[in-house]
Parts: structure tokens; sequence; C-alpha cells
């Protein structure tokens, strides 16, 4: 569950104090009062789209794995 939703669920649904939520999460009260004054759920980051450093050797491992898993014990 996201941080912001968190504390939205405390403050809405739970009419917990604000004082007792930034003493619970550790963030100034301003910051509790804007996240609940914008109305926002959770920050969006943009990731780009990065390969796998073992993408040249996924089909030499995935072939390792099948013929270690039909091996007896």
């Amino acid at each position: 569950m996201g941080f912001l939703r968190v504390i939205r669920k405390w403050a809405l649904r739970d009419k917990m104090p604000i004082r007792e939520i930034a003493r619970r999460t550790g963030v100034s009260r301003n910051t509790i009062k804007k996240y609940l004054r914008a109305g926002i759920v959770e920050p969006e980051f943009q990731r780009p789209d990065r390969p796998s450093k073992l993408d040249p050797y996924a089909e030499k491992l995935t072939a390792w794995l099948l013929s270690e898993q039909r091996k007896t014990r």
C-alpha cells in the first residue's frame, strides 16, 4: 500500500488527527496537510526501460534450469 494512501486512509476514514499521523510517519504536519489538500494519491515516476544484464544469457540459463529440474535427487 502506498505511503500517501495510508495517510489519506488514516485522516479521512479513521479520523486520526494530523499530529498523530505525523508522529507515526515521521513526516511534518505541514507536509501531511499539503498531501491531504492536494488530493493526490501517489506520485508517478517515469522509469526508463532498461535491458537486464542477464538478457544475453537468458536462453542458456533457462536451459540449465530445465536440465537441473529433470535430474533426480
